[in-house]
């Protein structure tokens, strides 16, 4: 890849089934009897701003039932669609394709709170009774050869004949969906195809399953003379959620990364970091019956076999067509170019760090379990930076608040509370806003916040939605979520977060906002590609370090008393601090993903290839992967990110040239005429337009690494 310009504009489509992420429209008289039970998850939603899903009467057993009796509904209308006797249509073909499958749609809802917000012993026995079921489920639709020739004939007519712009995006996206799926392969070729598809289906789910059972049963309990460097409002939480496992009197340090960070960050207890790094980063990876390394051997295998029967060579090649970086080859260029800074920096912030640990006559070699705490040390003398002190600012309501600042500065759109009772939600934590034009007060949507971490919640931070805009069925209010894994404060205590943790906040409501603004026609448009859906997330967490936020929201949890401005100031000399460990850990994770899908799996010993690759990189002893191989979720529970995580570097570098944009306007961050062009190129247009034409149109020309570099403080090269 070229280190001056990314990619010029390029052919894509992303759908990570066959099953469109579409919303729910209105029944009709079509559907036979099976849609009169009264199964609650199938019902349609009733209930303020035309219809909420019915959280509070979701029950475990009745997602069993509801998704068979869904899938079974689903397919009587995909045979409707592929046995109608009228010539293929794009009306009676694609749209009828966008329109079917409401009941089990809603199903989905549902079954999504429960495996990700909800999940429990007896929700995932019954997950993987129908796992298997849903591949058959989806090969039975992506290998539907009457319902492909339809597809095939509009899409053929439309490349003579091409119709409007966003109809022919559907009809190009779905028909690239069908044969990525191997809707052209022969019978033989095809039953394999849907066997393999079903074996992966429950591999992903005994991966994801193993995951949570080592973050939920490796928890360290401290005694009171074991607190040192923790903060008062850590401890208390650390108490509260040790009395809440039955553990009065103890503190407990969970296994998830919002528990063990700022353990690692602030514990002057080594014995005990090393405890907790070594519990978090060997989940799966444990020698038990728990231990993933052998099911990704076996994925891996099934990938490059399934892929084999379509004609390629690797998966990378495969998954990678219709990205923005089109191959792995310009996907790895962009991480090539940026590996020897990053390392480099690391090699630079180990030495600031052992240096003090010297100066202060620890007689210790940094090792991974002290990154963190060395790396405060370091920030304290270079800036006189204290991250707990910058957490005392950083109150989540407040946090809330600015997010709906920003929304509204940039969107337009206003976030008032809804009235206690009159949304469904699946957990007391569960909060709602409405959303509205601030100057006409349409309604736009409802945004749910499910902020805090808890048993049965899947670890990190993500967003979704349970309803997106669709003009095509009158579907235009939105219902989008954001959740988060924060500690729960004790009862009259705020929740302080860390700055890092305040990003991540701001870059998950940037997928909300995507949602929101969404002026689509038809659902498939909803969808996006991976390297490319990240960077309106990356880009709105810019946001959170603007004068205006900073100013009103970043306010002494006690005092209320504004953020000093000389510690302001600090912050922002330090934002490029760590960019060594943050780029490391990360680029490390996405070239393992790369090179796990390039090599060949026949004979593949999972642990052994990790350390090869690693030392082949010369990955710095001293700080581990942001995932390691046995618990990458974003690759191994599933495919959205398989091959796909360097995406989160390619959107980096969108991100880091369109704030430049923002930068050089003559209002800033919230120049309005920039912000404007943001949202009708950026945001509104999901995935009906080509991402690169897109970034085009906002920026006037394609997008340049060297922003990238300048943004954390690398060298940038003179060309």
């Amino acid at each position: 890849m070229n280190t001056k310009t990314l990619i010029k504009p390029l052919v894509f489509c992303v759908l990570l089934s066959v099953i469109s992420c579409k919303d729910d429209a209105k029944t009709d008289s079509k559907k036979d009897t099976l849609s009169m039970n009264d199964n609650t998850l199938l019902q349609e939603w009733t209930g303020l701003y035309k219809g909420v899903p019915a959280f509070d009467k979701m029950k475990v057993e009745d997602i069993k039932e509801a998704i068979e009796i869904g899938m079974k509904l689903s397919l009587k209308d995909i045979d409707a669609i592929a046995n109608n006797a009228e010539s293929p249509t794009f009306e009676n073909t694609i749209v009828e394709m966008e329109r079917s499958g409401e009941e089990l749609n809603r199903v989905f809802t549902y079954y999504g709170i429960l495996s990700s917000n909800m999940s429990s012993p007896e929700f995932r026995k019954v997950r993987g009774e129908l796992t298997p079921k849903l591949s058959e489920y989806r090969s039975k639709i992506s290998q539907n050869e009457k319902l492909f020739k339809r597809i095939k004939t509009v899409y053929d007519a439309s490349q003579k004949s091409p119709l409007e712009a966003d109809q022919q995006r559907v009809v190009d996206l779905i028909y690239k969906r069908f044969e990525m799926n191997g809707a052209n392969l022969d019978a033989e070729k095809k039953k394999r195809y849907a066997e393999i598809n079903k074996e992966l289906s429950s591999l992903y789910n005994d991966f994801s399953n193993n995951v949570l059972h080592d973050e939920e049963n490796y928890v360290t309990y401290l005694s009171k003379d074991q607190l040192g460097g923790l903060s008062e409002g850590f401890i208390k939480s650390a108490a509260k959620i040790a009395t809440d496992k039955g553990q009065d009197g103890k503190y407990a340090i969970t296994n998830t990364r919002s528990s063990m960070d700022p353990f690692l960050t602030y514990s002057t207890e080594r014995e005990l970091r090393k405890k907790v790094w070594t519990n978090y980063y060997s989940r799966g990876d444990n020698g038990d019956e728990y231990d993933n390394n052998q099911i990704i051997a076996k994925i891996l295998k099934l990938r490059k076999e399934r892929v084999g029967l379509l004609g390629y060579d690797n998966y990378a090649d495969w998954r990678l067509q219709d990205r923005m970086a089109k191959n792995p080859e310009n996907a790895m260029g962009l991480m090539n170019a940026v590996w020897p800074a990053a390392i480099g920096r690391v090699a630079e912030e180990v030495a600031d760090m052992q240096a003090i640990a010297n100066a202060n006559g620890d007689n210790i070699t940094i090792e991974p379990w002290d990154y963190r705490y060395y790396a405060e040390k370091v920030r304290k003398k270079k800036y006189n930076l204290d991250s707990d002190e910058v957490k005392q600012y950083l109150q989540l309501d407040k946090l809330t608040q600015a997010l709906f600042y920003t929304a509204g500065r940039l969107f337009n759109y206003k976030f008032t509370p809804v009235k206690e009772g009159s949304v469904p939600v699946f957990h007391p934590d569960v909060n709602v806003w409405e959303v509205t034009d601030k100057d006409s007060g349409a309604h736009i949507g409802l945004w749910y916040l499910d902020p805090f971490a808890r048993e049965g919640k899947r670890s990190g931070a993500w967003a979704t939605t349970y309803r997106s805009h669709t003009t095509y069925d009158g579907i235009t209010n939105v219902l989008a979520s954001n959740n988060s894994n924060f500690v729960k404060a004790a009862p009259g205590e705020a929740v302080l977060v860390s700055w890092d943790d305040a990003n991540t906040f701001f870059h998950e409501f940037g997928h909300a906002l995507h949602f929101f603004s969404s002026n689509v026609k038809y659902p498939t448009l909803n969808g996006g590609v991976r390297d490319y859906t990240e960077f309106q997330s990356q880009l709105l967490e810019r946001w959170l370090s603007t004068d205006e936020v900073i100013n009103q929201f970043l306010v002494h949890y006690k005092t209320g008393e504004p953020i000093p401005a000389n510690l302001v100031a600090k912050i922002k000399k330090a934002s490029t601090f760590n960019q060594g460990f943050a780029t490391t850990e990360y680029l490390a994770s996405a070239i393992m993903d790369m090179k796990l899908h390039l090599a060949d799996p026949t004979n593949i010993d999972i642990d052994k290839f990790e350390r090869e690759t690693l030392a082949e990189l010369k990955m710095p002893k001293e700080l581990p992967m942001r995932h390691r191989t046995p618990h990458f979720g974003h690759v191994f529970s599933g495919e959205g990110y398989a091959t796909a995580y360097y995406g989160y570097m390619w959107a980096d570098v969108l991100t880091s040239d369109a704030s430049e944009a923002f930068k050089e306007a003559p209002d800033g961050f919230y120049d309005k005429d920039i912000a404007d062009k943001l949202v009708k190129y950026l945001f509104a247009p999901r995935n009906s337009m080509d991402p690169a034409e897109a970034f085009r149109k906002f920026r006037g020309r394609d997008a340049k690494i060297e922003a990238l570099l300048r943004d954390r403080g690398f060298p940038v090269p003179n060309n």
